[in-house]
C-alpha cells in the first residue's frame, strides 16, 4: 500500500480520537494573558480555548453516539461517573450566588463528569490509549523545553529572586502547569517503554522519560516531584518486581553520576529537595500559607459538615476561618509578566478544597469514585497482564499508563487542586482510566470487527 494511503487509512481509524489528541495539542500554544489562571476549584477565571475544545470533545461523543446507537457504559461506570453530580448539585444551591453555583457546577461537571465520560467511550483500544499517551509525551517535550531554556537563559518565573524557574509557556501566574503536563508525559513515557513486541518504541520512550525529569527538576515543584515518584514507583511494581529494581538500580547509579561525580544540580535544586523534609520544622512562607489554609477548609467542614459552605466559597470564608499566619497573597513575576500578587483563594488541596466546600457528601462521592476506579484498574491488570512467570500480556502498556496517571492525579491532589489550562489534561487522563477500569461495551457487530 503506497504511503499516503496507509496516512489516510489510519487517519480513518483514529478519527473518533483525534479530537481528544487535538486537545491535548492545543496546551502547546501560549496562554493568552488573563487566562493563565482559569477557573480552578474556587478561582472565579475565564475561560480558555482548551476549554471550549473540551466541549467539542463531548460534542463529537454525542455524535457518535447518536449515529452508531451505542450503549457504552455499563451500569457500575454510569455509577461511578455520576457520583460526582449529586455532591455538586447540592453543593452549587448552597453556594453564595446562582451564578457562583452555575460557574462551580459547569467546572466541576467538565473536568470530573463529561469529558472523562466522552474520552471512555472515543477511545475504543490499545491503539487508541498509546496515541493518547504519545500525545502527552510530545507535549511534555515541548513544554519542557521551553522550560528548560527559560532557566538557563534566565527568562523563566522568578524563584528566590532569580528568573530561573521553568513554567513553559504557562506564564508566572500558572507556575503548576509546565510541572503537570512534564509528569504527565514522563508517567506516559515510562509506561510506554513497557510495551511488549515493539523494541523500538520502547527505546524512544525511555529516551524521552529519561529527558523529561530535567525539566520536572527545573519546575521547582514539590508536589509533582512526589507525585511522580509515587506513580513512577506504581508503574514499575506492576511491570514486574525484577525490571522495577533493574530500573531503580540503574535510576540510582545515574543520579550518583550526575549529582556527585559530574556535580550537576544547583544549590537552589539541592535546597528545594532538602526543604521537603523541612516543612514541619522550619517552612518557609509558602507553606504555612498552606497549612493554613488547610486549617481553614477543615474549619469549614466543621461549620456545615454534610454540604459544606457551597461551590466556590473558600474565597469568601477563608479569612473567618484563617489563622494570622496566613500572608495576603503570593508573589508571581518573570516569564514574560511583571510583578503580580496573586490572593489565595484555594488551599491547594483537592480533598480538602471539596472537603470544605461539598462536605462528606461530596467527597465521598468524589474520592469515592476516584478510588472505586484504581480498585477496578488494577483487578483488571492483575486479570489481563498479570502472568504467572511476571507481568505481561499485549495490553500491558494500557494499564501501566491508565493506573500510572491515576496514582499520580490522587498524590498530586494532596498538594494542588483544579486551576488552570493544564486542568484539562486532568479530565483526559481521568477518561483513560475510566476506559482500563471500566471498559467499553462494542457497537452491535463491532466485536466481529475487531
Amino acid at each position: 500500500m503506497p504511503p499516503r494511503d496507509a496516512v489516510l487509512r489510519e487517519l480513518r481509524r483514529a478519527a473518533p480520537v483525534l479530537p481528544v489528541l487535538l486537545l491535548v495539542a492545543l496546551l502547546a500554544l501560549p496562554v493568552p494573558a488573563g487566562g493563565q489562571a482559569s477557573g480552578g476549584g474556587a478561582r472565579p477565571g475565564t475561560g480558555t480555548l482548551a476549554d471550549a475544545v473540551s466541549a467539542l470533545v463531548v460534542g463529537h461523543c454525542a455524535v457518535q453516539l447518536a449515529r452508531t446507537g451505542r450503549r457504552p457504559l455499563s451500569g457500575s461506570a454510569a455509577v461511578l461517573l455520576a457520583l460526582p453530580v449529586v455532591g455538586v448539585t447540592v453543593a452549587a444551591l448552597g453556594a453564595s450566588s446562582a451564578a457562583t453555583g452555575v460557574a462551580g457546577a459547569a467546572r466541576y461537571l467538565q473536568i470530573f463528569v463529561l469529558v472523562p465520560a466522552a474520552v471512555m467511550v472515543l477511545v475504543r483500544d490499545a491503539r487508541d490509549v498509546r496515541l493518547i499517551g504519545w500525545a502527552f509525551v510530545g507535549l511534555a517535550l515541548w513544554q519542557g523545553a521551553i522550560g528548560v531554556r527559560q532557566n538557563l537563559t534566565g527568562t523563566g518565573a522568578s524563584y528566590m529572586g532569580e528568573d530561573i524557574r521553568a513554567v513553559g509557556t504557562f506564564g508566572s501566574t500558572d507556575v503548576m502547569g509546565m510541572a503537570t503536563v512534564v509528569s504527565y508525559g514522563l508517567v506516559c513515557a515510562l509506561a510506554l517503554a513497557f510495551r511488549p513486541h515493539a523494541p523500538r518504541q520502547r527505546a524512544a520512550a525511555g529516551i524521552c522519560a529519561a529527558l523529561l525529569t530535567v525539566p520536572l527538576a527545573l519546575s521547582y515543584s514539590r508536589g509533582a516531584w512526589i507525585a511522580t515518584v509515587v506513580a513512577c514507583l506504581g508503574v514499575l511494581l506492576l511491570a514486574g518486581a525484577r525490571r522495577a529494581g533493574r530500573v531503580l538500580l540503574a535510576g540510582a547509579a545515574a543520579a550518583v553520576v550526575l549529582v556527585a561525580g559530574l556535580g550537576v544540580g544547583s544549590a537552589m535544586l539541592q535546597e528545594r529537595l532538602s526543604s521537603i523534609t523541612q516543612v514541619t520544622d522550619a517552612p518557609d512562607q509558602s507553606v504555612t500559607d498552606r497549612y493554613t489554609m488547610w486549617a481553614a477548609s477543615a474549619d469549614m467542614w466543621r461549620e456545615r459538615p454534610l454540604t459544606g459552605v457551597g461551590l466556590k466559597g473558600f474565597p469568601e470564608h477563608r479569612d473567618g476561618h484563617a489563622s494570622l499566619a496566613l500572608s495576603s497573597g503570593s508573589d508571581t513575576a518573570g516569564a514574560g509578566s511583571g510583578f503580580v500578587r496573586q490572593p489565595l483563594l484555594s488551599p491547594h488541596n483537592m480533598y480538602l478544597l471539596v472537603l470544605g466546600e461539598q462536605g462528606l457528601l461530596g467527597l465521598a462521592a468524589l474520592a469515592g469514585g476516584w478510588a472505586a476506579l484504581l480498585v477496578c484498574g488494577l483487578l483488571r491488570w492483575r486479570r489481563r497482564c498479570a502472568r504467572p512467570g511476571g507481568p505481561g500480556g499485549p495490553e500491558l502498556e494500557c494499564a501501566l499508563l491508565a493506573c500510572g496517571l491515576l496514582i499520580w492525579q490522587l498524590t498530586d491532589f494532596v498538594y494542588a487542586d483544579i486551576g488552570g489550562p493544564s486542568t484539562v489534561l486532568t479530565a483526559v487522563a481521568l477518561g483513560v482510566a475510566a476506559w482500563w477500569a471500566l471498559g467499553v461495551r462494542p457497537a452491535p457487530g463491532e466485536a466481529a470487527t475487531r
